[in-house]
Parts: C-alpha cells; structure tokens; sequence
C-alpha cells in the first residue's frame, strides 16, 4: 500500500523558530515519517530558507506572504491552501483556529482536515478590537468546517462542547527530554548552572513578562533571572519592560535548539506566567526538564501541572516574588519538585504518545483502517 500522504499547514514552518505550532509541526513530521507516512510541511519564507526543500524527511514547501501582525498568519494559510487543494494529499492538519477560514480550499480538493485550535485566541490582550472578532468568528467557524476538532487541553474540550455543542479529539503537546552537549551558552550569559531563574515566552502581554520582571524586584539576593523571548510587532510593549530593568535580569533574546536544552537542563527553577492557551509547550518542555516549576494560577496550567507546581497569580506579582524566594530558602526541596514534574511529563506528555494519535486521526480521516499501521497504539 502507499505512504499516505499528508499536509502539515498554518505556522511558520521548520526547523522551529518561533513557538508552539513550530515545535508541533517538527516533532511531529519527523515521527509521521518515521511511521510511514509522506509528509508536506508548509512554511513562510521569513522563517524558513526557500532553498530548504526537506528537513529530516519531510518535504517542505515555502511560500511568501505579507509580513505584518494582522496579515503574515491569513495570507500564508490562505497560498498554502490553495497550494496543498491540487496536491493530491490524502489528508491535512491545518493549526491555528484563525485559519478555519480557509479550511474548505482544501475541501474543494477533496482533502479532509483536522483543525488544531489551541488555546481560546480571542482572549489574548495581544489583539485589538479587529482581530478578537476575527477570532470569535473563526472560533465558531472552527466547529464545523474541518473534519475533526483537535483540542490540546480538556479546558478548551469543554469550552467547544459546552458552548457550541461541538465534539473535539483532544491530543496535548508532547517533550522529549535530551541532555546538552554542553554549557556554551551559560558561558556566554555569565551563569552558573542552579545558579538562575529561567523565563521563556513570546513577549506579549497576555504572557506577562512585564510582571515577572516587577515581580523579580522584590526578591532579595544575587542569582540572575534568564528572560528568554521576544516577539514581532510588540516593540513598544517589550521597551516598558526592558528598559530600567532590574540588572540582575538578563534578556539574551530568543535562544532555540540545543541552547534552549541547555538552559532548560541547569535553571534553579523555571517561570511560566501565560494566563490564556490550553496545554503549553513551554510548561511542558520545562517539565520534561525536571525544572521546579512556578506557575501562573489558571485551570489550563493547574491541567497541565497538577500537584508539582509553585503557584502564583500574575495580576499579583508579589505572589510570585514570594514563590522565588521559597525557591532560593529551599532548593532541596525544589529539585525534588522539580523531579516530580519530570516523572508527570514522562507519564502523561511524550511526543511518541503525540505523534501515535495525530497518527490515528488523520488514518482515519484518510480512510485507511488503524490495523493497517502495526506501529500505531
């Protein structure tokens, strides 16, 4: 029988450079392949080389599109659907629920489609008046024009079912821990391994690095507070928060791949303050990492994190002030949290688990009974 063949649409393509549909769109192309299937991944060509035609086995096709915060995530979905709808794929993952616009080019193709929505979009303060309605609307549009719902955390299943009476399969974010090869990059930050708290995130407002950094004021002692991120058409935003900060913040940009590990691996305790999205890659990869975890208070995170979290509300940045500083009186007992993290990551999030239900899902979209793919759970 031949591979299927499917079509991995809607973020800014591989290798990852950006967030959580990136690393979605590489870990999971790589294990599709290796289960057999012919994977397309689509990617824009400000992230992604146009000469860059594979990676790791999966095809990629580079597209243009406008590169402004309202336009650069619709133009692109919109040329890659009307790309994928001639290709002949036997089944697509299109991510972002924005992108549910375009979902029936690939109908018109005769492609079937699973819809990933993240998180509720509509919600993040990043969005003006314009583009939350664009997200209610495409929120709506989301439950009925793809194939099959995909959710990543049991909040945001309810909010589809209760709301809209809309059925999802709900599929999480997954890690895959692997030790560095080094410390190049403490080197170059000047930080000694347990020796610095760890930030990463976009820098948007709905993220709340601004109150992280003003939290980290009030916390008494020298160790460095490691604030990776950025985030395009934000720069205003970021300059409130940079600007006069704190000296003992470091703010080294993003730092991806091996260096992202490696700051992952040797933090004395890792940071996540998102307060909108279902299961967060970051949260998760810190996890995974064996990181003590302090964590923003919101159902999606208490989901995800369970009982091994340090808890903080980020509307009050001295709870988390009062958390780091537990963190620093204490650090015995925040690697063991830390570890106990790493053992709910192992059990409940792996990218094999990921990829062996995207793996079921777009079989069955394709037709192609589950029996068929003996490396299937």
């Amino acid at each position: 029988m031949r591979p299927l063949s499917v079509a991995l649409i809607g973020s800014r393509g591989i290798p990852g450079r950006y967030g959580g549909y990136e690393t979605l769109m590489e870990e999971l192309s790589v294990r599709l392949v290796a289960r057999g299937f012919k994977v397309t991944v689509y990617c824009r060509s400000h992230s992604t080389p146009r000469d860059l035609t594979s990676w790791r086995g999966a095809e990629l096709v580079v597209l243009p599109t406008i590169r402004t915060k309202y336009l650069d995530t619709p133009v692109h979905t919109f040329l890659s659907c009307l790309h994928a709808a001639t290709a002949g794929y036997d089944a697509a993952l299109v991510v972002n629920s924005a992108n549910a616009l375009f979902v029936p080019l690939l109908g018109v193709g005769g492609i079937p489609v699973a819809l990933n929505v993240d998180g509720i979009e509509k919600r993040r303060a990043k969005w003006g008046a314009f583009g939350r309605a664009v997200y209610a609307f495409s929120e709506r549009l989301a439950c009925v024009v793809p194939d099959a719902l995909v959710t990543d955390a049991e909040v945001i299943r309810r909010h589809y079912l209760e709301r809209y009476g809309a059925e999802s399969v709900p599929i999480a974010y997954g890690v895959d821990p692997r030790p560095p090869a080094g410390t190049g990059v403490l080197a170059k930050l000047g930080i000694t391994p347990r020796q610095y708290f760890l930030y990463v995130s976009r820098f948007e407002p709905e993220n709340n690095p601004h109150r992280v950094a003003e939290a980290y004021r009030r916390v008494g002692g020298d160790l460095p507070l490691v604030m990776v991120g950025g985030a395009p058409y934000a720069g205003r935003f970021i300059a409130s928060f940079t600007r006069g900060a704190d000296p003992r913040i470091l703010f080294p940009g993003a730092i991806y791949g091996e260096g992202y590990r490696e700051l992952l691996s040797h933090a004395l305790a890792y940071v996540h303050a998102t307060e909108v999205g279902g299961t967060h890659p970051a949260l998760v990869e810190a996890m995974g990492y064996e990181n003590c975890i302090l964590v923003n208070d919101t159902p999606e995170n208490r989901e995800v994190a369970g009982d091994v979290g340090i808890w903080f509300r980020a509307e009050e940045p001295g709870t988390l002030a009062e958390g780091m500083g537990w963190v620093l009186i204490n650090p015995e007992e925040a690697r063991a949290l830390g570890k106990a993290a790493g053992e709910r990551a192992a059990r409940l999030f792996s990218w094999e688990r990921v990829a062996d239900q995207y793996a079921g899902l777009l079989r069955r979209l394709a037709g192609r009974p589950p029996e068929s793919y003996a490396g299937e759970a």
